[in-house]
């Protein structure tokens, strides 16, 4: 089997990577620019490509650029393609809504009709439970109610997604959607909640929590550790249906609040924190996100082990590999 992953040197893709490896014989391409969220030493540091790292090549190509027939002729043709290249930074994507466009919408054009030029066996796209906007309590989206994107992030995975479902009924792409929630894991960038808080408790110093108006009820996801996703996208590519969306999510909803002590618990330490508005001063910010897992629960996709024991698992390795809560580039 032949795998080609975009951005499989992102925090997601390479968690995909290491599944793969592990569960399967599979070779697979990387296709990343390397240029922000792109760091291979995330992939450096998996075992599984220690042990084999001829399994595994990396291919530098911009997906805001058209493929030429001489990289389609070099790339060649494989059995899944995994679109996980994106700009994910909302704060960035508010800043520069045209960046969030170029990255998310016109990449996606371009990998989808390189993949319609040289066929793929399946084509699974990356999206997110952002295109859905706020859920109010007790509200959990499926995967095909309608959208209502909270700011240029949202907006530009939607215009991807919806862009993959044309390729599927305008050529017959092979294509297959997830909505992924908020997910978590080891080697992810410093400033995304998870690894902030743990550095935070670690140094003793205050966390901000995303808040209400009234500062008293917290923002909730539902947490999913970054191999659960990979587990739950590998399922999806052998059982799922072409042209059909499919919702990744955590096992349950956890608020910020929630999360943050069960961080400092781990950690050994107690938590300072201070609630804070967040959706009044970052608009595009959305207070709660809840997705409805019934469809891959019904196919017999199951997690695994509970949350509260991925993040003190995750806790444990971050502190024992401290380099990846270094300031870098924001992503």
């Amino acid at each position: 089997m032949k795998i080609l992953i975009t951005g499989g040197a992102g925090f997601i893709g390479h968690h995909v990577i290491d599944h793969f490896l592990q569960k399967t014989s599979a070779t697979i391409t990387v296709l990343d620019r390397l240029d922000q969220s792109g760091n291979l030493n995330r992939i450096i540091e998996l075992d599984s490509w220690r042990r084999q790292p001829n399994r595994v090549r990396v291919f530098y190509h911009n997906l805001r650029s058209e493929f030429s027939s001489q990289v389609m002729a070099q790339l060649g043709t494989y059995d899944y393609i995994l679109h996980l290249a994106a700009l994910t930074h909302v704060d960035r994507s508010i800043e520069c809504p045209m960046e969030a466009v170029q990255e998310n919408v016109v990449a996606t054009c371009n990998i989808l009709d390189y993949a319609r030029t040289v066929g793929c066996g399946r084509f699974l796209y990356f999206s997110t439970d952002e295109v859905f906007g706020p859920a109010p309590p007790g509200v959990h989206y499926k995967e095909n109610d309608r959208y209502n994107s909270g700011n240029p992030y949202a907006a530009a995975k939607a215009g991807g997604e919806e862009l993959a479902i044309a390729f599927h009924n305008t050529y017959k792409l092979p294509v297959l959607v997830t909505h992924t929630m908020n997910v978590i894991g080891e080697r992810q960038h410093p400033e995304k909640f998870v690894p902030m808080t743990i550095k935070k408790v670690r140094d003793n110093e205050e966390v901000l929590i995303h808040a209400d108006k009234t500062c008293t009820h917290a923002g909730s996801r539902y947490y999913i550790h970054a191999r659960r996703v990979a587990k739950a996208a590998a399922f999806i590519l052998e059982s799922g249906k072409e042209g059909e969306k499919y919702n990744i999510v955590g096992e349950k909803e956890l608020d910020n609040l929630q999360l943050a002590n069960i961080i400092a618990k781990s950690v050994g330490r107690p938590l300072k924190h201070k609630m804070v508005d967040f959706h009044s001063s970052r608009p595009g910010h959305d207070l709660r996100y809840a997705l409805d897992g019934s469809k891959l629960e019904k196919m017999g996709f199951r997690h695994g082990s509970a949350i509260e024991q991925d993040i003190y698992d995750l806790v444990k390795w971050t502190l024992e590999n401290p380099h990846w809560l270094l300031d870098r580039r924001i992503m």
